[in-house]
């Protein structure tokens, strides 16, 4: 070596290390699959295949939550500043495009899903509290995660990135998980009683 540090070499310019890229390309290709299978169902008008991708796809989006909330938040909590950083580098590439993925593709497909079934009623009071926690989730997803993603992304790329910070802001992010996890199961109580008790739109 010619007096670089092992860190050194394994970053690329700007600060970002070497392998972020690879876990962005990754994310990308994991991302991309629930639209994808969305686009086709539609495209196919398949039922089955729109029902598939809306289980498939919010059940992940579940697991992944209670799994960060539950399991991670401990381990990050055990972890020094320096090992929460370096899961951090990790983790806010690997979920850059594979979470707003599933979001989406839950959300836009169980709509699609409800008005083919005809269960869509907005003055249902389940399909409204259905509403509600769908509200709830997009703004933490979209108000929360994904700008905090977005902070992380940018101190890393810094030349000397804030340890706290990063750390800061992923704690941030792992923290309302556990609401996202209860805000899951809820719904997919909502989603039972509809599909077991429904309250479909009367002909015309």
């Amino acid at each position: 070596m010619t007096g670089q540090t092992a860190q050194e070499v394994n970053k690329r310019a700007g600060g970002l290390p070497a392998f972020t890229s690879r876990l962005m390309l990754w994310s990308f290709g994991v991302g991309i699959i629930p639209s994808v299978v969305l686009v086709v169902a539609l495209q196919l008008k398949s039922l089955l295949l729109l029902e598939y991708v809306h289980v498939i796809s919010g059940g992940t989006w579940t697991g992944f939550d209670l799994f960060m909330s539950v399991i991670l938040g401990r381990i990050l909590a055990s972890l020094d500043l320096p090992g929460r950083v370096e899961v951090a580098k990790r983790l806010t590439p690997t979920q850059f495009f594979v979470m707003p993925s599933l979001m989406s593709t839950t959300i836009t497909a169980g709509i699609y899903l409800a008005e083919s079934l005809g269960t869509f009623i907005l003055t249902s009071p389940w399909i409204i509290a259905a509403g509600i926690v769908v509200i709830i989730l997009t703004a933490q997803g979209f108000g929360i995660f994904i700008p905090n993603d977005m902070r992380i992304f940018i101190e890393l790329a810094k030349p000397n990135p804030d340890r706290a910070k990063i750390a800061r802001l992923n704690g941030i992010n792992i923290r309302p998980m556990g609401v996202q996890g209860v805000m899951q199961l809820t719904i997919i109580l909502i989603m039972a009683h509809i599909a077991v008790y429904p309250h479909r739109r009367p002909n015309t």
